[in-house]
């Protein structure tokens, strides 16, 4: 009965999330006790608010666009006890062992992330590839020497900064994250994000910035510009730009990279 329940509540928050790109919605829930689940327990009253392109929402889409506000309990109805950690490294050991998606079966390493715990700036990737989960480290190839050669560029070093991915375990073959893998591993990512209480994030390549923006737009249309990211309890300036593994395939693309994390850095200075 607890699976069957389970499964339905998870059809309906993809269903909403599908929903979104043509209405708001408001969720009001009840905590469930997924150990003691009654009728009375699952009662989820959802107010599904049509989009009225009114001319008042016409005249604020342009500030709209630039806040995003991303936050756990948006992704999960369910409590589950790594929900509740108090530090980086409890959450660690409460999620090392993930197995919601078939990715935890072919992984060799779990990628949790790692660096500053207190970091001012948190870097987001994609998913880790063969060499990361070989190590259980992300950002440890070619592409990872580059992006330490970029923050080195702009004065921070790893242990000065967190880094992570969307994605905590590889995707066979390097291939594109998958929607529903994203959709299990994103409140991962956001509860780092809740304990970390960055001031800024580097969101490099597109399935990062897609992501994290709740933007379909190619990453050249995004990146340039800083975004307000609205986390469980803070808020940080972020920016896309191309990630390093890109600029080893087209080298044209290591200026405007540069131009975007010396913009970067610079607005990290101003704060």
């Amino acid at each position: 009965m607890e699976r069957n329940i389970n499964e339905i509540l998870f059809d309906t928050i993809n269903f909403l999330k599908f929903k979104q790109e043509h209405t708001s919605y408001d969720i009001f829930e009840n905590y469930i006790d997924r150990n003691i689940l009654t009728d009375e327990d699952i009662k989820i009253n959802i107010t599904l608010i049509e989009n009225q392109n009114t001319e008042e929402n016409l005249k604020t889409q342009a500030v709209k666009d630039k806040v995003i506000k991303r936050v756990s309990k948006e992704i999960s109805l369910l409590r589950e006890d790594w929900m509740d950690c108090g530090t980086i490294d409890e959450l660690n050991k409460k999620i090392c062992k993930c197995q919601k998606c078939p990715l935890g079966k072919t992984r060799k390493n779990f990628v949790f992330g790692t660096g500053n715990p207190d970091a001012g700036v948190v870097v987001v990737g994609e998913a880790p590839g063969a060499d990361e989960d070989m190590q259980g480290k992300p950002f440890v190839g070619r592409a990872g020497q580059l992006l330490t050669d970029i923050l080195k560029a702009i004065n921070f070093s790893r242990d000065e900064v967190f880094i992570c991915n969307i994605l905590k375990c590889r995707p066979p073959g390097n291939r594109n994250p998958m929607p529903e893998e994203i959709n299990l591993c994103e409140p991962y990512l956001f509860k780092q994000l809740e304990l970390i209480k960055p001031k800024f994030i580097l969101a490099v390549g597109t399935f990062a910035a897609q992501t994290l923006l709740k933007k379909k737009e190619p990453l050249g249309k995004l990146r340039g510009q800083f975004y307000d990211f609205e986390y469980e309890g803070g808020v940080a300036k972020l920016m896309v730009t191309f990630h390093p593994a890109a600029l080893l395939r087209n080298p044209n693309w290591k200026r405007p990279t540069w131009e975007d994390v010396q913009l970067f850095r610079k607005e990290y200075d101003k704060e």
